[in-house]
């Protein structure tokens, strides 16, 4: 990559953020006895088998020995749409504990006791506040993906636009540099937006703020919602209920658009989105999605005409719309 391109995508800077990320999956793996078990068993095994075996959920698990093939520490065999799991060479000589040659106790150190001393790398160096906040972060990544989700499709004929759990308003700003004439409602929980008027806050009278629950308040009707970074955080279940709420909400002739990292629909990649994933089963009750699940979460809550656009970078695009006649086709049947 050269100078230029890596000052337009920093490829570099984002392997490094996610790097221990990677370990993580690593020493998981090794933790749990992934590589021990799948030495043991001396044939290729499903992920419903190692998480009998190792007590874990088969979700978990299914989504931990993606990402181990995604890091090429495990090998998959499709048979009859279903994974049958091996180790690679590498893994079976320096992963499985009992090799001659593993390396298993150095992996449980660095994920024990150097992973958790690292935590406080920062306090180490000096002992002062955090130099950037969770907002801080959410809000830089639209400064080098915003422009290539919201260009993703024409969003021109949307005047009115509704960013749910927007944060402080970056993706909005990136949407209105690109259509000028549009207005954007920034929806958030009122602590979010309470920050954001104080440390984020811009001139543009074309951004507003509206304090609510998205779950539990009224949404504003708009031409156009977006929800970036939002449905991944929830299970099947409550993205139904907040997409059909939307739905309902959303303007004849509207639409919604969703932005997050997509799986392969093999879900054999990318590794940035099956890190993502594992992310999720952490930290929320969700999960990155295939295409097809994305569709059909948005099919199930109404909307039509599906388009799927992947960027290339950390975030894609999915755009849902409402019909034009669609309440008054419902209205006639009989």
């Amino acid at each position: 990559m050269s100078s230029s391109e890596e000052l337009e995508y920093p490829q570099i800077l984002l392997d490094y953020q996610q790097g221990f990320f990677v370990s993580k999956i690593m020493f998981t793996a090794c933790e749990l006895g992934v590589f021990d078990l799948l030495h043991e068993l001396e044939e290729p095994a499903s992920a419903a088998t190692i998480a009998a075996h190792l007590n874990t959920s088969v979700d978990g698990m299914e989504r931990l020995l993606h990402a181990c093939v995604g890091l090429k520490l495990v090998k998959v065999d499709l048979k009859n749409n279903e994974g049958y799991y091996s180790n690679t060479d590498v893994s079976a000589v320096y992963l499985v504990k009992s090799s001659p040659r593993s390396l298993y106790h150095m992996m449980m150190y660095s994920n024990r006791t150097a992973y958790t001393c690292w935590q406080y790398l920062t306090q180490a160096v000096r002992s002062e506040e955090d130099m950037v906040t969770f907002m801080h972060y959410m809000n830089s990544i639209w400064n080098i993906c915003g422009s290539d989700v919201i260009q993703a499709f024409d969003l021109s004929a949307f005047r009115s636009v509704c960013d749910v759990g927007g944060g402080s308003g970056g993706l909005a700003k990136q949407l209105l540099s690109t259509y000028n004439e549009s207005t954007v409602t920034i929806m958030d929980l009122p602590q979010v937006v309470q920050i954001a008027k104080k440390y984020f806050v811009t001139d543009d009278e074309r951004i507003h703020f509206l304090e609510g629950d998205f779950f539990n308040d009224p949404i504003p009707e708009a031409d156009l919602y977006i929800m970036a970074r939002i449905i991944h955080d929830w299970t099947e279940e409550k993205c139904l209920k907040l997409l059909r709420k939307i739905y309902q909400s959303c303007k004849p002739g509207g639409a919604v658009l969703l932005v997050e990292t997509l799986l392969n629909e093999d879900k054999s990649g990318p590794i940035g989105s099956l890190v993502f994933s594992l992310r999720m089963l952490v930290q929320t009750e969700g999960k990155e999605r295939t295409p097809s699940e994305y569709t059909k979460l948005l099919k199930d809550s109404g909307f039509r005409d599906i388009e799927v656009k992947v960027t290339g970078k950390i975030y894609d695009a999915i755009l849902g719309r409402k019909k034009i006649q669609q309440s008054n086709l419902s209205g006639n049947k009989s």
